[in-house]
């Protein structure tokens, strides 16, 4: 081994690069057009062999050609599907891949390159696959013009015209959702719910501008950038805007709840699962747990905005304001967002007189770690979104 392969990140979140010989010697600057999601290392030698690379799609990019022919000719096994390179033999003669997409509710392959064959090994959500809803990439842009994707599931075998939704944001908020199966989607979709699930800016996959276009805009242009999708998709006659419901976990628990406060009139019922109502609260709790490091400081404020202007995004401030019903569901034991979080959120709404349910999970984390508990949660928005936001029967 002659070199070494480092990355870099930047405080803007670009990420480079490079190359360094060890003994000496400029650094080579390598990917510099590629936004890597995800690089291999060969686990004996520790060399890089290559990286998958970021897009609706996984797309991998192997050194070895033998190695990128047999991943690009597994690939194509799977026509119509999105497939996913999950581990490989030591010699490359063996690969276990993950399929996902219509009508494949995430299928595991061992593929046997020299027979050309490929073992099924089981799903990973045992259910019909005409049950799966078809999902499609839904390209909308923001009331200010800038173009924003969404991940858009639809009720199997339905007319998709004038559908009850589910707008569901994702956690992060640097995150980002794919159009592959989502076992939350899928479950509203199964009840006949249209599903939107949009990158909002803020979040990762569509480069560092975009990302940090986020900087300072929890409840306002990420949470407009959201609403924004459910319009787009009115607009279009797929959903219905009358019949529109917010729901989330994390971040996306902090949009539910602002999509019903900081916002008015658009949704029926907001879900918010581990969110944050206190953003300012966090922000503090955060920066005092690092016993006021710098650095985290300057996270928080990048991230969140001047901490005097906290109280002015948090839903927890506006309870007397929430204009539809709301399920917050917390588990006990979550360190990330504090339970405190929903539970005094709860307090809030109730002096406030306004409708409004707390779910407790009971030795349950923030990320919803048990099966059991991921069924509660479940079953407990599923009964609360069909109580305030019908959807027709399922035929």
């Amino acid at each position: 081994m002659e070199t070494v392969i480092l990355s870099d990140e930047r405080e803007n979140g670009e990420v480079r690069w490079f190359e360094t010989p060890l003994g000496g010697g400029a650094s080579k600057e390598i990917l510099a057009d590629v936004y890597v999601h995800k690089y291999f290392t060969d686990t004996n030698t520790g060399r890089l062999i290559g990286y998958q690379q970021e897009g609706d799609t996984p797309a991998y990019t192997f050194s070895d050609p033998r190695q990128q022919k047999i991943v690009s000719a597994a690939m194509k096994a799977f026509p119509g599907l999105i497939v996913h390179l999950i581990d490989w033999s030591e010699n490359f003669d063996r690969l276990v891949v993950m399929t996902e997409g219509a009508d494949d509710p995430q299928t595991w392959w061992k593929i046997d390159i020299a027979n050309g064959k490929a073992e099924e090994i089981g799903f990973s959500y045992p259910i019909d696959h005409a049950d799966v809803g078809p999902v499609q990439v839904f390209k909308y842009n923001a009331g200010d013009g800038t173009a924003i994707e969404g991940v858009l599931t639809l009720p199997p075998g339905r007319d998709p015209k004038n559908l009850p939704v589910v707008v569901l944001p994702h956690g992060g908020p640097a995150a980002r959702d794919y159009p592959g199966f989502d076992w939350w989607a899928q479950a509203f979709a199964s009840r006949g719910y249209a599903v939107l699930q949009p990158n909002f800016r803020g979040s990762t996959g569509y480069g560092a501008a975009f990302q940090h276009a986020g900087n300072g805009q929890w409840g306002r242009i990420m949470q407009s950038d959201i609403s924004d999708g459910l319009a787009a998709l009115a607009k279009q006659g797929i959903v219905d805007p009358k019949r529109a419901c917010i729901m989330g976990a994390s971040y996306g628990g902090f949009a539910a709840l602002a999509g019903v406060t900081l916002q008015h009139g658009i949704y029926r019922c907001a879900v918010s699962v581990a969110g944050v109502s206190d953003v300012a609260r966090l922000a503090s709790t955060n920066i005092v747990g690092s016993n006021y490091d710098k650095a985290m400081r300057h996270a928080v404020e990048q991230e969140l905005g001047a901490r005097r202007d906290l109280r002015a995004i948090s839903p927890i401030n506006f309870a007397t304001a929430a204009d539809a019903p709301i399920l917050l569901i917390h588990g006990k034991d979550d360190i990330v967002v504090p339970y405190d979080q929903s539970n005094d959120m709860a307090v809030a709404l109730q002096r406030a007189g306004k409708p409004v349910e707390l779910v407790t999970l009971t030795d349950e984390d923030h990320w919803l770690s048990r099966s059991t508990t991921r069924q509660e949660m479940l079953e407990a928005a599923m009964r609360f979104m069909e109580q305030h936001n019908p959807a027709d029967p399922v035929r």
